[in-house]
């Protein structure tokens, strides 16, 4: 049967309709509206029960459900929570639970979907998190303008041991500086490979990193203790953009080749990862040729920096019309009379305030710029971390 340009209302009211003249039997109408018998007697039960008003398609949702929530503890909860508008959906059940134990009380998740419902939760504000943004990756064109740094993800040596290989390179003729299997990431036990590196080839203009500890930390500025002792040096720490190690793309081919030659398997201790990594770095510098310096080996294209490592921390001089101001060891300033933070990082150091326009104020840590602050909000804004 042909039921083109017929609704499904009006093909239900027909298949009725002819139903109740009795010149057809269930099976016969049913075959002929390709329906099921069940379907067709839903329709005619309805139809006798609610008319035509019966043949609309009703809501599939049941009419009861046994692990809907109590009533009275809907009311509970929201009666609560209207006293008590800061506590949470478990503070609330766990003062209710006691005066009503019989009644059957929900998981945390439902009760706070019952309080969201009755719109008794106010949606939470986004904090607005300030970073530093990434910054400007120069052009490397000389030996030392850039080193690049970075650690090859850890793994166990045989004595179960994690070996974290600290690699540093100068990012110009590709030579290897440093390359140390340490027992961790941390700050104490990284500034030393560095002072060493220092110590023998001078001090680079850049250091470039990603966004990891130690060379970065959260907050504002993202200065790390190791980023501001860099930048004491005069080395500007430079760091590639979140979630793009391609810009650093020489520095992770360079740790593909140093997994695949020096780590499978692992060495037995780290002592002996450590002389692996010794004969790897001396082939690497002083054999191995490279595409990118027409296949010479990065020894023949690089000499130490000019810039040698001083016996002491040169001090942090800001020109006279800055407003400068000491970082506490909660990494605060007192300014315009209140307390402000900046970083935990910069503890112990010297700060400054420049006012660039009416009101707005940037902050100065040596030769890098780190923020824009309005004295009028106290609302501090990142700068690109550039010098």
């Amino acid at each position: 049967m042909a039921w083109h340009g017929v609704s499904t209302m009006d093909l239900r009211l027909q298949f009725v309709q002819a139903y109740e003249t009795g010149r057809y039997d269930m099976t016969e109408l049913c075959d002929a509206f390709d329906i099921s018998r069940p379907t067709g007697y839903k329709w005619v039960d309805r139809f006798a029960e609610h008319g035509r008003a019966g043949l609309v398609d009703q809501s599939r949702r049941p009419k009861t459900s046994p692990r809907a929530t109590d009533p009275a503890v809907v009311e509970l909860l929201c009666d609560a929570r209207r006293r008590h508008p800061t506590w949470s959906a478990r503070k609330l059940m766990g003062m209710l639970r006691p005066d009503h134990s019989r009644l059957t009380w929900p998981a945390k998740s439902t009760a706070c979907a019952v309080l969201k419902k009755a719109k008794l939760v106010r949606a939470s504000r986004r904090r607005d998190r300030q970073h530093a943004p990434a910054s400007a990756l120069a052009p490397i064109t000389a030996a030392n303008s850039t080193w690049t740094t970075d650690f090859k993800g850890e793994f166990r040596t045989g004595d179960g041991r994690y070996c974290y290989p600290l690699t540093l390179r100068d990012g110009f003729s590709r030579y290897v500086l440093r390359c140390d299997a340490l027992a961790s990431k941390s700050e104490a036990i990284v500034r030393p490979r560095f002072e060493r590196a220092f110590q023998e080839f001078g001090l680079p203009q850049r250091i470039r990193s990603d966004n990891g500890g130690p060379f970065a930390a959260t907050g504002l500025t993202r200065l790390s203790r190791l980023s501001v002792w860099w930048i004491r040096l005069g080395i500007y720490p430079e760091r590639i953009a979140l979630g793009h190690p391609e810009q650093n793309g020489s520095h992770e081919q360079f740790h593909r080749v140093l997994k695949a030659e020096t780590t499978r398997p692992p060495a037995a201790t780290a002592i002996a990862q450590q002389r692996r990594f010794g004969r790897f770095v001396t082939e690497y510098n002083q054999v191995r040729p490279h595409e990118a310096l027409a296949d010479r080996p990065p020894a023949s294209c690089y000499t130490v920096s000019s810039r040698g490592y001083p016996r002491q921390l040169p001090p942090v001089e800001y020109a006279g019309h800055l407003d400068v101001r000491r970082v506490s060891a909660c990494g605060q300033v007192w300014w315009r009379g209140r307390p402000l933070y900046l970083a935990e990082a910069l503890a112990g150091e010297r700060v400054g305030f420049e006012e660039v326009a009416d009101g707005i104020w940037r902050v100065h840590f040596s030769f890098v710029r780190l923020a824009l602050i309005d004295e009028r909000t106290r609302r501090l804004s990142a700068l690109r971390f550039d010098a």
